[in-house]
């Protein structure tokens, strides 16, 4: 190798421990975390314990993780700062609390601090504004209406609106929409949706039927539906085994799919995993959108759970072309059976299927065999090769586990709380209060030659619609035919759902350009419409070789 070889890989591992952008150095992320793994997949434990489980979690755009559980657990792990208790009457368990519920993880700096929530935010929703607010809804108990903002600042803490909204909203979904607004579906015992903020018509709410009919009276399996905003503004609603269109303007149901072959249920307590696929092509009239369901648990295994006996979960995934004239289902077999698993949007498109149990159901005590090993669906190999199973973890994920996307392709897993309460001894799978990160092979240091570093824009530009704008980016080892730069929209995840999860492979015009050694320029369209991209932060990658760079922040407005 030449010294000037040498100094080139140099700089290009030094560009990927410093974030060029924000001057940020990113050792601290690491230094207090512990590394395993076999071949070039790595699991990294963050925080042995954040003092609370980790059943809910947004990354905002300050690269900082709002976590929380729930409020009648009793005391948490984690306190409060000096003389800050929440005192409620209403409460079920502990009436005057002095620990939080609550925590804002760093990812930068692998620390995390506690935030006071003062309704019970169990089994609740979220969506992120187009201004970087996190809108959180609905929840159990006293927390059944309430609308709770948190807005990424420093020393923010959560404000809540206490009838926010107007019936009560326990396992309901939210989707963000192109006019700003939060769509709200569904929760237990409501077959409807509503909107927040409000318009003109304050309290109204509208009927789903598609809810009443799959509303199963020993199961339900309707809880959380898997919504995802379509490219012609209606909205994808799934719902135990069905689906429709449903114009949310008008509000009609406007095509009613086939059921997923199998006829097994989908949702909470079935709890499988759905994604919308990444959305190509962007610049063509008929964008085409697939949705990606997996997993769950046959009909009838929350009962038998419930009896002691626990049933193998669903291996099928099923894959439609929601956007098809006459859509059909295409099934496919994962290489292990899986309820209650993750399924995480990569930036380089592929599909990360993570946490969950083999056999059982969601629910209290109803979930066996532990799934340790993640899998990576690729969309867009071959029918019957698309799956490759991970390294697995320690640290078993069950009920009430979560897994989001950070900002530099890690994925930080947590939670697991198959109990009605804290409990650490004396039980099959303890609460689990640790944070860790999954790194896929794209990380490997083997690939640092390969990956692209963004040097312009700055994090945090402001784009608008149908606008070109030019990305800049460093790569060694450089195929100028194998880039592509794409956006996601960090989710709200809970229940094993990542709501408003969307990933847009943006359209490169006139191809990737030479700057200087090693240096390189690409154009990209950003998304035409807040229909293909509601306005607000996303993730922007440069993908090279199916390699991502760190990811900058860009507000589409």
């Amino acid at each position: 190798m030449t010294t000037t070889a040498i100094i080139l890989c140099f700089l290009a591992l030094l560009f990927q421990l410093l974030n060029l952008n924000n001057n940020i150095v990113y050792f601290s992320a690491y230094a207090s975390s512990s590394t395993f793994g076999v071949g070039s997949q790595q699991w990294q434990l963050l925080q042995k314990s954040i003092g609370i489980v980790s059943m809910h979690m947004q990354l905002l755009n300050n690269d900082r993780v709002v976590i929380f559980d729930r409020t009648d657990f009793g005391l948490s792990n984690l306190s409060l700062p000096q003389n800050k208790c929440r005192n409620d009457p209403n409460e079920k368990v502990v009436k005057t609390d002095c620990t939080a519920h609550s925590a804002e993880y760093d990812v930068l700096a692998n620390s995390f601090r506690p935030l006071m929530v003062q309704t019970d935010v169990w089994c609740s929703s979220g969506a992120v504004s187009p201004d970087g607010r996190l809108i959180q809804t609905g929840g159990f108990n006293d927390g059944e209406r309430a609308v709770r903002i948190f807005r990424p600042c420093a020393g923010c803490d959560w404000e809540e609106i206490q009838l926010g909204l107007a019936v009560r909203r326990w396992y309901a979904t939210n989707h963000i929409l192109p006019d700003g607004r939060v769509i709200v579906i569904g929760g237990r015992r409501q077959f409807n949706y509503e909107f927040y903020p409000k318009s003109d018509q304050a309290n109204t709410v509208f009927p789903l039927r598609l809810l009443a009919q799959t509303n199963d009276r020993n199961e339900e399996n309707n809880l959380y539906p898997f919504v995802y905003l379509n490219v012609d503004d209606t909205l994808f609603i799934f719902a135990n085994n069905q689906a429709v269109l449903l114009d949310y303007k008008k509000n009609i149901v406007v095509k009613t799919f086939p059921p997923i072959p199998g006829g097994d249920p989908r949702n909470y307590p079935s709890t499988g995993s759905s994604v919308l696929l990444p959305l190509k092509k962007l610049q063509q009239p008929s964008i085409e959108a697939e949705v990606l369901i997996c997993g769950g648990a046959p009909r009838g295994s929350f009962p038998r759970a419930k009896a002691g006996d626990f049933v193998k979960a669903l291996s099928t995934c099923g894959r439609i072309k929601i956007t098809d004239q006459n859509p059909q289902w295409l099934m496919e077999t994962m290489p292990l059976a899986r309820v209650m698993g993750d399924m995480v949007l990569l930036p380089n498109g592929n599909v990360l299927i993570i946490n969950g149990a083999g056999s059982g159901t969601a629910g209290w005590e109803y979930g066996r065999d532990q799934v340790l090993s993640p899998v990576i669906y690729q969309p867009n190999s071959p029918f019957g090769s698309r799956f490759e199973v991970q390294s697995p973890s320690t640290i078993p994920r069950l009920y009430h586990s979560t897994a989001v996307l950070l900002r530099d392709g890690r994925v930080l897993v947590g939670g697991s709380n198959p109990h009605v309460y804290y409990n650490f001894t004396n039980v099959i799978f303890p609460t689990e209060l640790s944070l860790e990160a999954f790194s896929p092979s794209y990380l490997d240091s083997k690939n640092v030659n390969l990956r692209p570093n963004i040097i312009l824009p700055a994090s945090q530009v402001k784009v608008g619609y149908g606008q070109r704008l030019a990305v800049r980016f460093l790569v060694l080892a450089a195929n100028l035919s194998a880039v592509s730069v794409t956006m996601v929209a960090p989710s709200f995840t809970t229940h094993s759902f990542s709501m408003n999860q969307r990933l847009l492979v943006l359209y490169v015009v006139g191809g990737v350009v030479s700057v200087s050694r090693s240096t390189y320029e690409v154009k990209v369209m950003t998304p035409s419409t807040g229909v293909i991209a509601p306005a607000g932060y996303y993730l922007l990658y440069v993908v090279h070789q199916e390699i991502p760079s760190d990811g900058i922040w860009v507000q589409i407005q």
